[in-house]
């Protein structure tokens, strides 16, 4: 009986995994107004029965997506880093190494799901009431994951909350042109420069790192 259950509860897991990496896959590919439930349970390839029992509502199925892939990429980012970065002691290099690696995660699937929410949520008021706790859990869950990676001398230096801040906002402004300009190596990108010269000089210049 117990076998039974643990496998009902397995079955269920897997299929709204199927369905939440199948939603993404349509805001990416199709943007929100294509990511219909229709085209969702498609892809999934699951009942239509199937898809309404785990997620009555569009909007809540597109939101529970985007931060689904985007706890999964997280995990995988922090570990990826932590590889790129074994044997690199704290410093300049470890910090500009760290911001390359920040960069280009603007620039994967899920950064373009969760653009297509914003975007929707701006006119869709049900979109936006249910995005807004996901979007601050979210947030939370990147400072911790980015706290991890760029070692504790960094976190500890007073000037750590506005370069994070600085390099989110940043960041996120300017990859969005990268969906309608031909720009195709972002690691060639001029902000990078910028945004190493402005780490150097917020957390070195005072020699506290």
């Amino acid at each position: 009986m117990v076998t039974e259950t643990r496998n009902r509860q397995d079955r269920a897991a897997g299929t709204r995994t199927l369905i939440l990496d199948a939603a993404v896959a349509c805001l990416v590919e199709l943007g929100y107004a294509g990511a219909s439930t229709l085209a969702i349970q498609a892809k999934a390839g699951v009942s239509r029965g199937r898809l309404l029992h785990h997620f009555p509502s569009r909007d809540e199925l597109l939101v529970a997506a985007t931060q689904h892939l985007t706890s999964t990429r997280l995990a995988q980012i922090e570990d990826q880093v932590a590889e790129q970065l074994a044997g690199e002691p704290e410093g300049p290099r470890r910090v500009e190494k760290c911001i390359e690696l920040l960069w280009t995660t603007f620039h994967e699937p899920v950064f373009w799901a969760a653009v297509e929410l914003w975007t929707a949520a701006r006119t869709n008021p049900a979109l936006a009431a249910a995005l807004r706790p996901e979007e601050r859990a979210l947030r939370d869950a990147i400072r911790r994951v980015g706290e991890r990676i760029w070692g504790p001398a960094v976190c500890a230096h007073p000037n750590y909350p506005e370069l994070g801040e600085l390099l989110f906002t940043s960041m996120r402004g300017a990859a969005l042109p990268y969906a309608f300009e031909d720009r195709r190596r972002p690691l060639t990108d001029p902000h990078l420069a910028l945004w190493k010269s402005l780490a150097r000089r917020l957390l070195f210049t005072d020699g506290q790192c």
